[in-house]
């Protein structure tokens, strides 16, 4: 912690999603004083919760993993009752014929074995080539060329497995088609999954919305800890001041910027131009949401893998009334969504309806009713083979943290948690748990 008898650093940070609350808390906690500068009216970015005609939607279906533990470690900190946030399940990715992978409680690497062996559906040749391709891949360290893309690298495997495994786990992941997407991220999170903590492959389904998981409870606890709160304030300029920085006009120790690719990089192009235009070279994918009710509907599961195509878009869906949420409300995710987007929303939402019709019949009860579309146009950047994102370090005393920024994971709510905290060590001190003073 920073020594009483000196000031505490001044910091400031540009943006309130996951990171930039991430970033914030790091902060508050090294012993800064932070103002959160937020141009939204409501904190959580990409992740937050919205008031739709009388209901309260996510603007995207959000799971963490097993494997989050600086997402459940900020968590915890800012005093959320993770057991009760969370419905926790070993990794289930079936349809609604409860086809597909079941794991067990126990070491993820044998667990996952065991849902391969016995995955119903599937030949025996089909599941010992998966679990060939996988132990190859451990052998490996879960390293790959880096310009191999998901495709390339799972070519050798079944159809099927390809289809029904891989591209499902792929898209939710990384949010880019396997043929684009980066095969070396894409080990990387299997990895994290799998070989790195225990429980790391357990679905964690948020049992509230959004807003309630992370979002809320970060901003009572840094208002309870004296940071200082600016919501609806659009940052215009950044400025460098002797050692320091303004923002705005007002002067701070240091800076961190956790505002959107493209709203950081107006910020800082007086500063870093070369890194706003790697910032803003990012490519996109959409993700959309279509959320509709079926009166009576309780699906096997609360999350339900779906047999996607060009005429079926969704690849998951959310039994929001097991969650705790309104009884007989699912939340169907089109991850990838640009071909869809490009059709048009009413033609996406149509064919989901479709969709779910066909393949979840036996579960539905009333009629399903559609209750809206949320499309996210920049829900994550497009995660490709050899991708050169922004560095953290702009310059002295000013750096910057998303899910966008360089880093190991794609753009998820651990990369961008993982970002924040990064950011705030790296100003206020080395990482770890000692934490030396801060800048003055």
């Amino acid at each position: 912690m920073a020594d009483a008898q000196l000031p505490r650093p001044t910091v400031a940070v540009v943006g309130a999603g996951w990171a930039g609350l991430a970033a914030a808390v790091e902060a508050t906690q090294a012993g800064a004083h932070v103002t959160l500068f937020e141009m939204a009216p409501a904190a959580g970015g990409r992740a937050r919760d919205v008031a739709w005609h009388g209901r309260v939607l996510d603007n995207g279906s959000h799971i963490c993993i097993g494997a989050y533990v600086e997402t459940l470690r900020l968590l915890e900190t800012v005093g959320v009752d993770v057991a009760a946030t969370f419905d926790r399940r070993p990794l289930t990715l079936v349809d609604c014929a409860g086809n597909g992978l079941r794991m067990r409680p126990g070491p993820p690497l044998r667990a996952f074995a065991i849902a391969v062996l016995t995955r119903r559906g599937w030949s025996w040749r089909e599941r010992f080539a998966l679990l060939a391709t996988a132990s190859r891949w451990r052998r490996a360290a879960f390293r790959c060329d880096p310009q191999a893309t998901v495709g390339a690298l799972t070519a050798s495997l079944p159809a099927a497995v390809r289809a029904e495994f891989i591209e499902p786990l792929c898209v939710a992941a990384l949010n880019t088609p396997v043929a684009q997407a980066s095969g070396s991220v894409f080990l990387r999170v299997l990895q994290a999954a799998l070989a790195e903590t225990a429980g790391g492959a357990d679905l964690m389904l948020p049992r509230r919305p959004l807003g309630d998981v992370l979002p809320a409870p970060a901003l009572r606890w840094l208002e309870g800890s004296g940071a200082t709160l600016r919501l609806g304030h659009r940052v215009e300029r950044i400025d460098r001041d002797g050692d320091g920085w303004r923002l705005d006009g007002e002067r701070f120790a240091a800076i961190v910027v956790a505002a959107s690719a493209v709203e950081a990089a107006r910020l800082l192009s007086p500063h870093a131009p070369e890194w706003a235009a790697q910032a803003l070279a990012l490519r996109y994918e959409p993700i959309a949401t279509v959320y509709a009710t079926s009166q009576g509907c309780v699906l096997p599961e609360p999350l339900v893998a779906l047999h996607a195509d060009g005429t079926r878009p969704a690849q998951f869906v959310f039994d929001l009334g097991q969650l705790g949420r309104e009884q007989g409300l699912l939340a169907f995710v089109i991850s990838g969504a640009s071909a869809w987007v490009e059709r048009g929303v009413a033609a996406a939402e149509a064919a989901t309806l479709a969709q779910a019709n066909e393949q979840l019949a036996g579960a539905l009860g009333a009629p399903l009713a559609a209750v809206g579309t949320i499309v996210e146009k920049r829900a994550t950047f497009a995660c490709v083979p050899d991708l050169r994102r922004p560095p953290q370090r702009v310059s002295p005393r000013l750096v910057a943290c998303g899910d966008y920024v360089d880093g190991p994971f794609p753009a998820t709510l651990e990369g961008a948690v993982r970002s924040g905290v990064a950011a705030a060590r790296t100003l206020l001190g080395q990482p770890g748990e000692n934490r030396p003073r801060g800048p003055r």
